[in-house]
C-alpha cells in the first residue's frame, strides 16, 4: 500500500519503453491533481514536436497544455505557484534535470517525471536511472512486444541508427521484449511490415 506524503515534496517517476503508456499515466495523474484543485505546471522539451508544439500528447491522443522549454534550468522560473510539476520526455533534458527535480521536491512540490529508461541500444538513458534512484515512487510500465506479444520493456529502432536521440513514433520504433529485441541490427522494412 502506497502512503501519500504530507507536508513534504516528493518525486514520482513513470518510466518504460516506447508505447508503454508513460505520457498517458502522467496525464492521468496531472488531471487528478487539477480535479483536486491543485495548481499544476507541465513541461516538455522543445525537441519533442511529434504531435503538438505546445502540449504533452500520448500515443492515444490525450493532451494537456505545457510549457515548452529548451533545457531543465528553465523549469523552476516557470513553475510559479504550482504545487504539482509534471515533466514529460525527461530523457531529453539531460543530467541537469535531477537537481531541478530535487530542488522542486525539497521546496515542497510534488514532481512527476515521465521518460524512457533505456535508449534504442538497451542502455540506461540518463537522467532517468538517477531520477529513479532519488524518487520516492517509481512506476515502470511495460508495453506489448510487437513481434511476439510478450511484455515489452525495450524500444527497437527500426530505421537508420546513428544518433542516440531520434524523436519518432511508430514509423521509427517498436516495443520489443527481451527475446525479440535486437540491439545493434536494423531489420529490413519488408520483414517488419510483412512479418517475414
Amino acid at each position: 500500500m502506497q502512503i501519500a506524503p504530507r507536508d513534504v515534496g516528493w518525486i514520482e517517476v513513470i518510466t518504460g519503453c516506447m508505447f508503454s503508456g508513460k505520457t498517458e499515466e502522467l496525464i492521468r495523474r496531472l488531471r487528478r491533481a487539477t480535479f483536486a484543485r491543485q495548481q499544476v505546471a507541465i513541461f516538455k522539451p522543445r525537441i519533442d514536436d511529434r504531435y503538438s508544439q505546445a502540449e504533452i500528447v500520448s500515443h492515444s491522443d490525450q493532451k494537456l497544455r505545457a510549457y515548452v522549454v529548451e533545457q531543465a534550468a528553465e523549469i523552476p522560473r516557470n513553475v510559479g505557484e504550482a504545487v504539482v510539476v509534471g515533466v514529460d520526455e525527461a530523457q531529453f533534458f539531460g543530467p541537469d534535470l535531477v537537481a531541478v527535480c530535487e530542488d522542486l521536491a525539497n521546496g515542497g512540490r510534488r514532481v512527476i517525471v515521465a521518460g524512457l529508461d533505456q535508449d534504442y541500444r538497451g542502455q540506461p538513458f540518463e537522467p532517468m536511472p538517477t531520477l529513479m534512484a532519488v524518487a520516492e515512487y517509481v512506476t515502470k510500465n511495460l508495453a506489448i512486444c510487437m513481434k511476439c506479444g510478450n511484455p515489452a520493456d525495450r524500444s527497437q529502432r527500426i530505421v537508420d541508427r546513428g544518433a542516440r536521440v531520434l524523436v519518432g513514433a511508430t514509423e521509427s520504433y517498436e516495443a520489443r521484449c527481451r527475446k525479440c529485441f535486437v540491439p545493434e541490427l536494423m531489420e529490413p522494412v519488408q520483414t517488419r511490415m510483412f512479418g517475414g
